[in-house]
């Protein structure tokens, strides 16, 4: 449904190469060739009206309300439909045209009532503005004849109501659901009066294809296609623009609030990254920063064995403070660390690195991105110069080949996944490297050329392989690679992917792909004009991770595919800001903007503004802490809105770790798994509680504005601020944007960035500074950030982890759309209705040899443990191979992965575990376990003491 604030030009922008000058109601206008009447109409601000058209969606021409007069022309044609011509002159208003238009909405109402003051959309319904424009409050038809009134609801959808007894059959949810959201879920059935919206196959719409994005409710023009929430709660009075804060998209939102209360997320047309759209995620799921499980008190506790107790904010921070400095005199200054979050915003994840860094003074600080896109930062800083991508999402429209390895955008970025499927239905050709078939792969109205449906861990010798091809066949692009290359290290690469070796058929045994495929998919990104590669968790969570990403780097070096639009390595950020965690310094080796703490310069211009002598050596690593902390060296840890009890690799070795510590201090919303073995409980704040920065896969750096108080009574970084006041390290900020300039003042590729320039160009792509005052949409223009690109040799190493007679199958591990990460926020809203716990899948062939059944429950048991979960019976996975979910903490997925990880950044191998499966008919000992601790964590939270012990 539309929001009042936008104005809409009821056709899209066209990009027409030819002026058009025409003359509406005596008004002269020029236009691009192949604009509408009806925008250029609104372009001079002639409002024609409409009910089936508007700006986000081609034109149709179903309503029959914004007909219009053209001089020297018969009939009246509709203004949406029609476009400019040179010289024409065009009447908008007239007593016959007003007749016309009254007319039909005269019969639009005598099967719609105006029952407006009753309505949930009452404001925010085009058919009732449209009916007070013409001043038609009544239809001489009547409303005693056929209607279809009082025809059933679908209330399957938590989200949303389909009420068929408002539905004008205009077919703008139908167009939305194909041309914006790409899945062609809706349609028309029916003909004439008996033409309605049907879901799929006449279905409801929880039990059809809709994935539930909201695109059908916001382009609804009237109440048929309503939020549940804006029926049970009314009207907003408010409206605050923000920033989703799930996945790395960074979509931009209207928060439409009364009082402290969301009413609705509508997405912003204005938004840079997801211009007007959005997914389930973050349309509707944000009922969690209201939930029962929300701790709003702060708490502490002696052990882990004892309940907590509720404290002032004044007595939790003291109590943290003192620890951590008793941890310090007694153990040493290294005892301590911190860990930051890829949930956070910017300005927060920088005050708990400068906090390490300045009030704890080590290094021993990381963040939970190194665990998922470190090696991204690692391979692109060596061949290219830059840790981050190189485009923006819409470059996609410019690409003629688009490679996605190890990303799956349709349960992941479903929003950028739409874009995508826009470029395919145009022309564009696809390359999918994965070993399970995504949707992707195949779906309406598009299929992908190649499906390399690669061996897990194989991933360097696939493109060692495509490179090969690329070079031997003479498909580099050599004039580019002369101008912008180091020359010595290509041809060292040169030679090793051309060795026979590195070909499709020497490496097919590796990769498991048959070798014309990979060549036919060579061919196709080689020979592209235009070949861009968007690649995710599946290329970094290896052992091989940094290597691969060096590998994706080379080829699209040698094939000329970086530095213009259409082109380009871009990674497929995973959580919100896992960018902005990486661009803040959360790394134990590296400060704001991936700059080196041995680095005297910079080490001293920090020590300058910060007023304290900061180490040159790094600190710990997240599995250093833990190592150390069973080591009995490492004692304490602050973190800040993370959960590695469930997030990290080998559960079993991460629990010993955090029940050997003698105070974690955890930052958060709910009782995580992690804070079942916290000493300090500090509420966290919600994205809808906090204003701040958030940069998403396209460095684009965007606001997050306050919408309610935060429940806790301080948004996250005023947290840090009081901690480390406490521990004697002076912090004095009084807003959010005073961080913000302070990582501007030390942050060169941030320089340029403000919240007033935020403000008034809505986001802004990183690097900007005085030579990008505006920022950087497209990386690498003209030269690379390093000088010249520099190849790096990928000889392909096989994972340590591989298949055995005892565990023969290989695991990978993944996402659903329905949830984000480890669940905590969407297990808390109606998005378990489409999924409610973690399955695995498994291939027909290996479920048949075990005896295994859909839904069987079956035992899947690694070298580091096992759990006990549903099955789920597909050929979406290649043979040898099983894929599961990491969403339910109760599954425990990661008690089954390893300690093994990336060479280069120790970046987990989540994608590769040697598993089996059988079936069995009762839980793992160690969910058994689980499952009794955490009951009685749960049990010492609900005895909490609310007076002092």
């Amino acid at each position: 449904m539309y929001s009042r604030d936008h104005a809409d030009f009821g056709t899209p922008h066209v990009d027409g190469s030819q002026p058009v000058t025409l003359e509406i109601d005596g008004l002269a206008v020029t236009v691009p060739e192949g604009t509408s009447i009806m925008r250029a109409a609104a372009m001079v601000g002639r409002q024609v009206p409409k009910l089936c058209a508007t700006d986000s969606l081609k034109a149709f021409g179903s309503c029959r309300l914004c007909l219009v007069e053209i001089e020297g022309r018969r009939g009246y044609p509709a203004s949406c439909t029609t476009l400019v011509s040179d010289g024409i002159k065009v009447r908008t208003e007239s007593a016959r045209l007003t007749t016309l238009r009254r007319g039909v909405m005269e019969l639009y109402l005598s099967d719609h009532p105006l029952d407006c003051v009753s309505c949930p959309a009452n404001g925010h319904c085009e058919l009732q503005d449209m009916a007070e424009e013409l001043d038609v409050t009544e239809t001489r038809y009547g409303l005693k004849g056929a209607s279809h009134q009082g025809l059933p609801k679908d209330v399957s959808n938590p989200y949303f109501t389909f009420d068929q007894t408002m539905c004008i059959a205009c077919s703008r949810c139908v167009r939305a659901c194909d041309e914006t959201q790409g899945t062609f879920a809706l349609t028309i059935q029916g003909r004439g009066f008996a033409s309605k919206v049907s879901a799929s196959q006449d279905e409801p719409f929880l039990a059809s294809e809709c994935v539930s994005c909201g695109a059908c409710v916001e382009a609804c023009p009237t109440v048929a296609l309503t939020e549940n929430s804006l029926i049970t709660l009314g009207a907003p009075d408010r409206v605050v623009t923000t920033t989703c804060g799930y996945c790395g998209v960074g979509c931009s939102f209207k928060a439409e609030v009364r009082g402290e209360q969301v009413i609705r997320m509508v997405p912003d047309r204005d938004g840079h990254a997801n211009h007007g759209h959005s997914c389930v995620k973050g349309r509707f799921a944000y009922g969690y920063s209201t939930h029962p499980d929300r701790i709003t008190t702060p708490m502490i506790r002696a052990s882990i064995d004892e309940p907590w107790r509720q404290v002032s904010w004044d007595e939790a921070i003291g109590y943290a403070a003192g620890e951590f400095r008793r941890l310090q005199a007694r153990y040493g200054r290294d005892a301590i660390g911190g860990i930051t979050s890829s949930r956070c915003t910017n300005e927060e994840t920088f005050l708990v690195q400068k906090l390490v860094r300045a009030a704890f003074g080590n290094n021993n600080v990381d963040t939970c991105a190194r665990v998922c896109h470190s090696p991204t930062g690692y391979g692109l800083k060596s061949t290219l110069g830059e840790s981050a991508g190189t485009q923006a999402f819409d470059s996609v429209m410019k690409a003629d080949v688009v490679v996605v390895i190890g990303a799956n955008p349709t349960e992941g970025h479903p929003v950028f996944a739409s874009q995508l499927k826009r470029r395919l239905r145009e022309g564009a050709r696809l390359i999918v490297v994965d070993p399970r078939q995504t949707a992707l792969v195949r779906s309406p109205h598009i299929e992908a050329a190649c499906h390399l449906q690669v061996r897990p861990g194989a991933n360097v010798a696939l493109f060692n392989a495509i490179a090969h091809v690329v070079v031997t066949e003479g498909l580099t692009r050599d004039e580019y690679v002369s101008s912008r290359c180091e020359l010595e290290s290509y041809a060292r690469w040169k030679a090793f992917v051309a060795e026979p070796r590195n070909s499709p058929e020497a490496t097919a045994s590796f990769t498991g792909v048959e070798p014309e495929l990979v060549r036919k998919a060579a061919r196709l990104y080689g020979s592209a004009a235009n070949g861009a590669i968007y690649y995710g968790l599946g290329v970094t969570e290896h052992s091989q991770g940094s290597t691969m990403v060096m590998a994706i780097a080379n080829l699209a070096m040698a094939t000329g595919n970086l530095g213009r639009e259409g082109v380009g390595v871009n990674p497929l950020r995973g959580q919100n800001n896992v960018q902005g965690s990486c661009d803040m310094g959360s790394f134990p080796h590296e400060f704001s903007g991936y700059r080196h703490v041995s680095d005297a310069g910079v080490r001293g211009m920090f020590e300058d503004a910060w007023g304290v002598p900061l180490l040159s050596e790094p600190g710990l690593r997240i599995p250093n802490m833990f190592e150390a902390a069973l080591d009995g060296s490492f004692k304490g840890l602050y973190i800040q809105g993370e959960d590695p009890a469930q997030s990290d690799p080998d559960t079993q070795h991460v629990t010993a770790a955090l029940a050997s510590m003698e105070c974690i201090v955890i930052q958060d919303l709910f009782l995580n798994e992690t804070a079942k073995y916290a000493h300090v409980f500090l509420p966290g704040s919600s994205f809808l509680e906090k204003d701040g920065t958030f940069i998403n896969a396209e460095r684009r750096c965007s606001r997050v504005r306050k919408i309610m108080a935060p429940r806790g009574g301080f948004q996250d970084w005023e947290v840090t601020v009081l901690l480390s006041n406490a521990l004697g390290y002076p912090m004095q900020y009084r807003h959010a944007s005073e961080i913000m300039e302070e990582i501007a003042r030390l942050t060169p590729t941030f320089a340029g960035i403000s919240y007033e320039k935020l403000d008034r160009l809505g986001s802004i792509q990183w690097p900007c500074n005085d030579q990008a005052p505006d920022g950087t949409p497209t990386m690498h223009v003209g030269q690379f950030v390093r000088g010249k690109g520099k190849f790096f040799v990928t000889e392909y190493v096989p994972t340590e982890e591989r298949a055995t007679r005892r565990y023969p199958l290989l695991l990978t591990t993944g996402r659903k759309l329905a949830h984000y990460n480890v669940g905590a926020q969407t297990r808390r809203t109606s998005n378990v209705t489409w999924a409610s716990a973690d399955v695995v899948e498994i291939h027909p062939h290996d479920a048949e040899v075990r005896g295994i059944r859909d839904g069987d429950s079956v035992g899947l048991t690694s070298r580091s443990g096992e759990i006990v979960l549903p099955a789920e019976v597909t050929d979406r996975v290649r043979p040898g191979v099983v894929y599961t979910t990491f969403h339910f903490p109760e599954t425990g997925a990661n008690v089954v992965t390893t300690e093994n990880s990336d060479w280069a950044t120790n970046c987990p191998e989540y994608k590769v575990t040697a598993v089996e499966i059988v079936r069995v008919n009762h839980p793992s000992a160690w969910q058994l376990r689980n499952k009794e601790f955490t009951d009685q964590q749960i049990s010492l939270l609900k005895g909490r003491q609310t007076t002092p012990a």
